[in-house]
């Protein structure tokens, strides 16, 4: 099949679909599905509209994505107190960045629907026992029992009710005050204060606390400028149970146009983008911004050939590639991906994820991601980017607000041997706060950097 002709929200069901479970009860998952159909939008037309318009922004060079959190969100760890801290910490290092770079910073969460995983194996095998793998809270559960692991359709209905009220408490924080510049002292964890990258952040903190004093002596606070007292925060997950999507998909009735009202952003993973894609089909037709992981196996002319189909219209702003390669290839990999897009004139979002590509098995055998080999991927980025004369615009990160030990090193100095003291994740491991502002450090001095490049460069042009 190609991806051409007439799309419908259900068009890709006609495509090969990869890393979606079989339902044994198929007229269980049909009448879930139809049930779905009917609920309210988790996210509007118009804010996903909006999101396109920030990401233009950073596509042209002027502003960054910051894309965080869980690996994979659970019914179990659900709680208020985790979803705020998360986005606490999301908060922190989007003011590292904007403070850093002086640019505007995007701040998309995974939250409010990342539920389903795809997996390398549809089977594990436990003492001898073998049973469908796990892939997220919305189809099977953790546990590893014969009734816990056969996909259940009802999971979906509780995966939408969650993001329903995570999305609520999100709104709020982010609108209520929570998020007001002026409690840039209290978005600090406990934790997070006592490390070296929790005082680098108090000393900006309090930088930004005499900018914002100033500020007020002269009349402007957030009764006078309402953009002090609130943020934009947008979320996004992997767009990989088609059928809840596809029930989540509403016609706009301002504009007649398709959107997965599921999130404001969705991607497709690397397992899942290939011509002939089911996955593929479902997002190319609707008008949310989207987004592709691209990794070392794609090759220049196949990217080509799926940002055409994902994006014909060429519209800055729709397009993310988030780049996954590792840190020992990403300088090899990553730009012949690059040049070739920027020789087509195509306009996209690069972003970095350093996550995916950094995975090993520790000597005390939990599967962790050694913080070195993130940031080495992180730093391989910015390079080949300054190298190609193109915007590292964005970065995409597994982590949490909670105070885990799942990726070694960093400020928090976690070690293979202390892993197993607070390793919570239901899949991969994940950055704790230290080690995420730790991070946002990094990519602010990245930033300078390209800026530096940049005003240099124009300075010579200039000059000549």
């Amino acid at each position: 099949m190609t991806h051409s002709g007439t799309w419908t929200p259900g068009s890709w069901r006609d495509f090969k679909a990869l890393h979606i479970p079989e339902y044994r009860d198929t007229a269980a998952l049909a009448e879930t599905e139809q049930m779905l159909g009917t609920y309210p939008p988790l996210v509007f037309a118009g804010e996903a509209r909006r999101l396109r318009a920030d990401l233009a922004g950073v596509a042209a060079g002027k502003g960054f994505l910051l894309q965080g959190g869980d690996c994979a969100e659970s019914f179990k760890e659900f709680h208020p107190n985790n979803i705020r801290d998360t986005f606490r910490v999301l908060l922190q290092m989007a003011v590292i960045l904007t403070f850093g770079s002086q640019m505007p910073v995007v701040k998309v969460g995974r939250m409010a629907g990342q539920f389903a995983k795809p997996r390398s194996s549809d089977v594990e095998e436990q003492a001898g026992v073998t049973l469908p793998s796990y892939r997220g809270d919305i189809i099977n559960d953790m546990t590893f029992d014969e009734a816990g692991r056969e996909p259940d359709p009802a999971r979906m209905q509780k995966a939408y009710m969650q993001a329903a009220s995570t999305l609520n408490l999100l709104r709020a924080l982010a609108q209520g005050g929570y998020a007001n510049l002026h409690q840039v002292h209290k978005w600090n964890l406990d934790f997070v204060g006592a490390s070296d990258a929790g005082a680098k952040y108090e000393a900006i903190a309090v930088r930004i606390g005499e900018a914002l004093a100033f500020m007020e002596a002269c009349g402007v606070n957030p009764d006078s400028v309402p953009q002090l007292n609130g943020t934009a925060f947008y979320t996004s997950h992997e767009a990989l149970l088609l059928g809840y999507e596809q029930a989540m998909t509403r016609q706009d009735s301002l504009t007649g146009e398709w959107y997965d009202t599921s999130a404001h952003l969705l991607w497709i993973g690397d397992r899942t983008r290939f011509p002939g894609s089911a996955h593929v089909e479902f997002l190319r037709g609707v008008n949310n911004p989207i987004a592709m992981k691209a990794g070392p196996s794609l090759e220049p002319d196949d990217l080509i050939r799926m940002i055409d189909v994902l994006n014909p219209r060429n519209e800055p702003g729709r397009l993310t590639l988030i780049a996954r390669f590792g840190h020992d290839k990403v300088e090899g990999g990553l730009p012949r991906l690059v040049r070739r897009v920027k020789q087509e004139g195509r306009h996209v979002v690069w972003s970095c994820d350093p996550m995916h590509g950094n995975t090993i098995k520790a000597a005390s055998g939990f599967k962790t991601r050694p913080f070195e080999r993130i940031l080495a991927e992180v730093r391989g980025f910015f390079a080949v980017h300054r190298a190609e004369g193109t915007h590292a615009g964005g970065i995409h990160a597994e982590m949490t607000g909670q105070n885990v030990t799942e990726c070694t090193g960093g400020a928090a100095a976690v070690t293979d041997e202390g892993l197993a003291a607070r390793y919570h994740t239901h899949c991969d491991p994940r950055l704790n706060a230290s080690q995420s502002i730790e991070l946002a450090f990094l990519l602010a001095e990245s930033i300078r950097e390209e800026m530096e490049k940049d005003a240099a460069a124009q300075g010579t042009a200039a000059a000549a």
